[in-house]
């Protein structure tokens, strides 16, 4: 059975090639517009399963999609402020300094479907990013060299650099914060009758 990634997304690909598994790669079109009194939490399980759902319209096979928001709360309130891509440097310096000491939220969801029997498994993975406390230099600095202006919430937590802005990370999956959580995604497979270690 075919397997397709439902995202354009660089970062989804290289963890997904990292379980040695052939697929192709296809974009969703889908409006990932936050509704009136969503949750985080609501808003990327909704859009992981509009993602598959949308693919399924055009192949057939084992759909892979996942969404992802960080958030300064717990994802579970509809007045939780997501952290969205900065796309200048001033927003990036502003999300940064709201970070500062406190703990970010990132939620990442996970679906697979199964364009022919229609069987959907979803997941979220929850971590949690304890940020230092970051000096007006510190944030200048790290800017300057990184420019994580499409990155949500202003940083890259997959690069040294990112990294070295946190105290901590909470979670089960380090690949979910990336934006793929591979442990359960293998597990899915598994389900489906995808074995990750046989050819």
């Amino acid at each position: 059975m075919s397997l397709i990634l439902a995202s354009s997304s660089p970062f989804r690909k290289k963890l997904l090639k990292k379980l040695s598994l052939d697929f192709d790669i296809v974009s969703p079109e889908i409006d990932e517009s936050r509704r009136d009194n969503e949750t985080p939490k609501q808003l990327v399980f909704r859009l992981a399963q509009e993602k598959a759902r949308e693919v399924a319209k055009t192949h057939s096979g084992l759909i892979i999609a996942s969404d992802q928001v960080a958030t300064l709360a717990d994802g579970a309130g509809v007045d939780d402020e997501i952290l969205t891509k900065p796309q200048s440097h001033k927003n990036a310096t502003r999300q940064l300094e709201q970070s500062s000491g406190n703990v970010v939220t990132f939620l990442t969801s996970l679906t697979l479907l199964n364009a022919h029997t229609n069987n959907m498994q979803t997941y979220i993975h929850t971590s949690k990013v304890f940020f230092k406390v970051l000096s007006a230099e510190k944030i200048e600095d790290y800017l300057q060299k990184e420019q994580p202006y499409n990155c949500a919430g202003g940083f890259k937590s997959e690069t040294p650099l990112g990294v070295s802005l946190f105290e901590r990370i909470e979670g089960d999956d380090v690949d979910a914060m990336v934006g793929l959580p591979l442990i359960q995604l293998a597990k899915m497979l598994e389900k489906e009758g995808v074995s990750i270690l046989k050819k």
